[in-house]
């Protein structure tokens, strides 16, 4: 009996829940001997979903009880969230009841190698123009994980060059008003302004591209030109790439735990 892989995303109301398939699409690839299976754990999006779209999402506890009455021993849950912050210690607290042993892969931002391969992965956004800076923007947290941000655009300084800043959208730091500030300051004319949230859904819409309060128009009112990257991390194979690595290292642990013969 193989080891089923459950993958657990925050989840998404917007139509980039097209992210999603493009991911599953390598999962089933790379893990071509492994039950492949999807969760959500936002109870509000699953509740839009069903509502709106007559989509029918799981919650990871759903699927763990499933797979031990089909009598598998162990399964392996991927996380898909960015940092290890509440969703994630969340997830770990609800797995934990379930009447099935878990190995759980980290987030993507779990270890300083995982850093190093995350500013690789961004390098096709960085531009060679001395007057544009690429502004980057996370969900953002109040969990003591919010020290990852500025962790990683000091690090994606180092490789690149000082014209790069990552900022968030909801708690944490830096926010919107603390990055404007430092690209006119910086004396840059054009932003290009990406994504770092898995997927470019409601807050790509809304809060960074959208016609009202967003970064883009803050960033026009202050007289800086600006381009949307419209995709969002989930589309980028090396993200994918990295988030594959930390499911072949969940299926090691449980390896090492029990004998190969067992899942025969």
């Amino acid at each position: 009996m193989t080891i089923p892989i459950v993958i657990t995303a925050f989840g998404t109301t917007s139509r980039a829940i097209k992210t999603y398939d493009r991911m599953d699409a390598v999962f089933k690839n790379r893990f071509a001997d492994h039950d492949i299976h999807w969760t959500c754990t936002s109870r509000m999006v699953k509740e839009r979903l069903k509502k709106k779209r007559n989509i029918t999402q799981r919650h990871p506890h759903q699927v763990l009880e499933m797979l031990a009455r089909q009598g598998h021993p162990w399964a392996v849950i991927q996380s898909l969230h960015l940092t290890c912050a509440h969703e994630f210690y969340r997830l770990v607290a609800e797995v934990e009841d379930c009447s099935i042993r878990t190995s759980i892969g980290l987030p993507l931002l779990s270890c300083v190698e995982d850093y190093k391969a995350v500013v690789r992965a961004l390098s096709p956004l960085v531009t060679k123009n001395k007057a544009e800076a690429l502004v980057l923007v996370g969900h953002g947290t109040d969990h003591p994980s919010w020290s990852s941000y500025p962790t990683l655009q000091y690090m994606l300084r180092q490789t690149y060059g000082t014209g790069i800043y990552l900022g968030v959208v909801e708690e944490g730091y830096p926010d919107r008003k603390t990055i404007v500030r430092a690209v006119v300051t910086g004396g840059y004319t054009k932003v290009r302004l990406a994504s770092f949230m898995l997927v470019a859904g409601v807050h790509f819409e809304e809060d960074l591209a959208g016609d009202e309060d967003s970064w883009k128009r803050v960033f026009e009112a202050a007289g800086i030109q600006v381009e949307l990257e419209k995709g969002g991390l989930g589309l980028n194979p090396q993200i994918i790439e990295i988030f594959c690595e930390h499911t072949e290292a969940a299926l090691d642990i449980i390896l090492l735990n029990e004998p190969r013969s067992s899942f025969a």
